[in-house]
């Protein structure tokens, strides 16, 4: 297999692309610095694309490598023909180049194996074969009677359980019946308890093979496996029985009769069961694949949520018995102060709370207040809003997702973070921080505790962890690291920086101080060239005499920079003053294409250069919507269909997106209701952390369900 060609036909790209990306990536290239720093070499491919693409470049090498061992183990046996030959270098999958194996595979203790060591196969050949002979099969059998085969029945069995097998083993057959079992096999589930719980609409329910969505794959395997669901394929079996008689009956006389029977329970015992299985794994294959995405794509959202800068936090981690956890942090995330109220059941002591959290607003001059959503997070919000009236002084709040926030406050991180506190105030600084810098905090967690996705758990663990950590890893390049600030956790996000790096780097500043510049890096153990050419240009030094040095653009393009601000008669001190105008009317005077050719660098290079010198320091987060932040509640019980309310989108899946519209509940848009185009997915329109504008159509209060439409029609309003 030309497996560049296969590339370049199947990501449509050049083929230049494709040689370019796997040179890159076989050198030890990073995905972020590949998609930042080598846009020439790639056509500018982005980040999401190139670790698409690198996967399936290690899918088919891997199946390369197969094709290899099986053809070596068939050669091993002597069976290689020109056939099967062929048809190895031909297959284009690993189930298809399975099937073709599957006759050579040494094979345990089975039925046919038993006959054949019972010295039956002369007589599965005989009948298989399928002659016209004077003799009778059970004539023929007698000569194959011995101590281990006592009847002329036995003989004619152990002969059919040999032909099952070859009938079973015959990859064109399988083929057949997998084509034949995805396009007309029903999916069927019925309970398999009286009380379905959460299952209840799978009580006994059908859909096609075919046709089946991801989610509902998801949610019946999960019912299966907790015991609450029987889910099996339904398919005519004649319809699969004639696809085998087809390629296998040649005479309908006696041993064209006797194969019929070993065709039925081929079908029977070993291949349909076989297929059901392939064909349920592939079905929870593409479920998990999608449902990874999805969970890749809310997390990269969520990770890219806009920081709320520059604003002294309170915040509060709600609870009942064990009260409300306080704690106030600085501007950039320092811990001021901490405590416990307890404004809510059982304790009920408001206007003690009330006074405490006024006293450290005032104490701190706290601006924003986060809120946990967990455990008495409504109670704990109506508190809030009520201080915040009576306090009268411009603060707001918001509600910040408490995922993962007790993973990280019992890690051994959090305890070297903050020895001093106890697990539940390090939750509430670790909230306060979320909502100032939800990429700086985030990245502490395990990606998979985020939460946003459906059905994590019954994910691939492994796969799933690639993928978010490969998430994780392009949030951080892409927003960059400030060198002097960034925990050992962040640095280890860095492109080409190792957690043994990344340590030495947190102990090279604690031992010489502040990094006042780049090139101080190659001075830290263990960081060598390679790993400096993979993560200088995604680290900041903003005390660097170089401005440089605090932008994206890699030490490798100084000079080329450094030209272009000679020939825009622009200073250092002119770019930390933002007086930065002539960059962009030089360059657009010269042109892109002369000018980048003049500096011996690529136009995506001097471009991009351009966006940077322009603003040193600049976070791409800071062009987002402003996430929403609210002053006043309200409680589910004040929601009247009609009702038009501003929300944020907090989580996207298969059939919808979950709003929060402030009422501790989040709210549900079917995908039916996202817009009046036709969308595949909600994620087409959606993603997290989107400040939507949406109508209530409906409000269960007793199972606590809120239904929204973003449609505006007269139904609605």
């Amino acid at each position: 297999m030309d497996i560049n060609l296969k590339l370049t036909q199947e990501f449509s790209l050049k083929p230049w692309q494709v040689e370019n990306v796997i040179k890159l990536i076989d050198d030890g290239n990073t995905i972020p610095f590949i998609a930042r720093y080598r846009k020439e070499a790639t056509g500018s491919l982005d980040d999401q694309l190139l670790r698409t693409l690198a996967d399936r470049l290690n899918y088919l090498r891997n199946m390369e490598e197969q094709k290899s061992k099986i053809i070596l183990s068939i050669e091993s046996q002597e069976l290689m023909t020109d056939e099967i030959l062929r048809s190895i270098e031909n297959a284009a999958t690993l189930t298809e180049l399975e099937d073709i194996y599957r006759p050579f595979r040494p094979k345990k203790k089975t039925r046919a194996s038993v006959a054949k060591a019972n010295g039956l196969q002369g007589l599965a050949d005989a009948i298989y074969s399928q002659t016209n002979d004077i003799l009778s099969v059970s004539k023929i059998a007698q000569d194959y009677l011995n101590d281990n085969v006592l009847t002329v029945d036995d003989a004619i069995n152990g002969a059919k359980d040999i032909i099952a097998e070859l009938v079973s083993d015959d990859p064109k057959g399988r083929k057949m019946l997998r084509y034949s079992l995805k396009n007309n096999a029903v999916i069927s589930v019925t309970g398999a308890q009286e009380d379905l719980g959460v299952y209840e609409m799978y009580k006994e329910y059908s859909e096609p093979v075919k046709s089946i969505a991801n989610h509902r794959i998801l949610a019946v395997n999960r019912g299966e496996k907790e015991g609450v669901l029987k889910v099996s394929l339904d398919f005519d079996k004649a319809v699969g029985v004639s696809i085998l008689t087809n390629l296998h009956i040649r005479n309908n006389d006696e041993r064209g009769q006797l194969v019929i029977e070993a065709i039925e329970d081929a079908y029977t015992r070993l291949i349909f069961p076989s297929i059901e299985r392939e064909i349920r794994n592939e079905l929870t294959d593409r479920a998990c694949v999608n449902a990874i995405k999805v969970f890749a794509n809310n997390t990269r959202q969520l990770l890219m949520q806009p920081p709320v800068k520059n604003k002294v936090t309170l915040g509060l981690d709600p609870g009942y018995r064990t009260g409300c956890k306080v704690a106030v942090v600085d501007e950039t995330g320092k811990v001021l102060d901490t405590g416990v109220i307890y404004p809510v059941p059982p304790h009920n002591k408001i206007d003690e709370a009330k006074r405490i959290i006024k006293d450290l607003v005032k104490k701190y001059k706290v601006q924003i207040f986060a809120i946990g959503n967990g455990t008495a997070s409504h109670e704990t919000e109506v508190f809030a809003a009520d201080v915040i009236k009576e306090l009268d002084c411009g603060i707001s709040y918001m509600v910040v997702s408490e995922a993962g926030a007790s993973v990280y406050s019992a890690s051994k991180l959090a305890a070297q973070e903050f020895p001093d506190y106890d697990v539940s105030l390090r939750s509430a600084v670790s909230i306060a921080r979320r909502l100032q810098d939800p990429l700086a905090e985030l990245v502490k967690i395990d990606p998979k505790a985020i939460g946003v996705g459906q059905y994590q758990h019954d994910m691939p663990q492994n796969q799933l962890t690639q993928s978010l950590d490969g998430v994780v890893e392009d949030c951080v390049n892409a927003v960059g690291v400030d060198l002097n600030t960034a925990s050992a956790q962040l640095l280890n996000r860095v492109a080409g920086v190792s957690s043994a790096v990344a340590n030495n780097i947190v102990s090279f500043r604690q031992e010489n101080g502040k990094f006042t510049s780049r090139q101080q890096l190659k001075k830290v153990p263990k960081l060598g060239p390679k790993a400096f050419e993979q993560c200088a240009g995604f680290l900041r030094v903003s005390e660097s005499d170089n401005v440089l040095d605090n932008t994206a653009v890699h030490p490798e393009s100084y000079n080329a920079a450094k030209e272009l601000l000679a020939l825009c008669g622009v200073t250092d001190e002119d770019i930390r003053n933002g007086d930065v105008k002539k960059i962009d009317a030089y360059v657009s005077s010269a042109g892109t294409a002369a000018l980048s050719e003049k500096l011996g660098i690529g136009e995506p290079t001097l471009i991009d250069i351009t966006k940077e010198i322009s603003k040193p320091g600049r976070d791409p987060r800071d062009e987002l919507p402003a996430p929403l932040l609210r002053t006043d509640i309200m409680g589910i019980d004040d929601l009247k269909v009609g009702m038009e309310l501003k929300g944020t989108v907090r989580n996207v899946i298969d059939f919808g997106a979950f709003v929060d519209i402030g009422v501790h509940q989040d709210g549900l848009v079917h995908i039916s209701q996202i817009t009046n185009k036709f969308i595949k997915h909600p994620s087409d329109a959606l993603k997290v952390g989107d400040i939507v504008t949406v109508w209530v159509i409906s409000v269960d209060l007793a199972k606590k369900r809120i239904g929204l439409t973003m449609k505006p029609s007269k139904q609605a309003r």
